[in-house]
């Protein structure tokens, strides 16, 4: 990485922390960035940093991912970065059967529906093997009914929503293992 690179990744760092941002996203074809903040709560409006992400995308052509967690995986150079000593500390123990599960999550904002109409059987219940690309439910949004398809095999050992509950993106669906 670039020196120009890491210094714009620095500002980023400062920019998000300054503005109480906890999650920022940004996926372009040569460059991934992925920040999270321990201890803060997401923004409740998201804000538009597009032409921030514009920016970065722009300065670092050629680089092919960077992928960065604060503060665990956030280097200990940059500006307000703890130890990663300090983020082990934390309890990271999950309790029931989804314990170490692949999460199953929502890519829209919608609402959940189990099976593919009222009165019919449910695309998966508790229990079930499932296959990679095997539809698990539809999440409507605006009318259209979007198949939620199974990135993983396995059993289904938790659903985290009912049938006709709103569901926001990033929220759990269903745990497999």
């Amino acid at each position: 990485m670039a020196a120009e690179d890491l210094q714009q990744l620095r500002e980023l760092v400062e920019f998000l922390k300054a503005n109480g941002i906890a999650e920022f996203d940004m996926e372009r074809t040569d460059l991934k960035v992925r920040l999270k903040f321990a201890g803060l709560q997401p923004a409740a409006p998201a804000m538009d940093l597009s032409h921030l992400a514009s920016a970065i995308a722009a300065q670092s052509a050629g680089a092919s991912a960077v992928a960065a967690q604060a503060p665990v995986a956030v280097p200990a150079t940059l500006p307000g970065a703890t130890p990663v000593a300090a983020a082990a500390a934390a309890p990271a123990a999950e309790a029931g059967p989804e314990a170490g599960a692949h999460i199953v999550k929502s890519p829209i904002v919608g609402t959940f529906y189990a099976a593919p109409s009222p009165d019919a059987d449910p695309f998966v219940r508790l229990g079930d093997r499932v296959s990679n690309g095997q539809v698990l439910c539809i999440v409507e949004a605006m009318k259209l009914m979007n198949e939620i398809e199974s990135d993983f095999a396995g059993e289904i050992v938790k659903v985290y929503v009912n049938s006709g509950q709103p569901v926001e993106y990033g929220q759990a669906l269903f745990a497999i293992k």
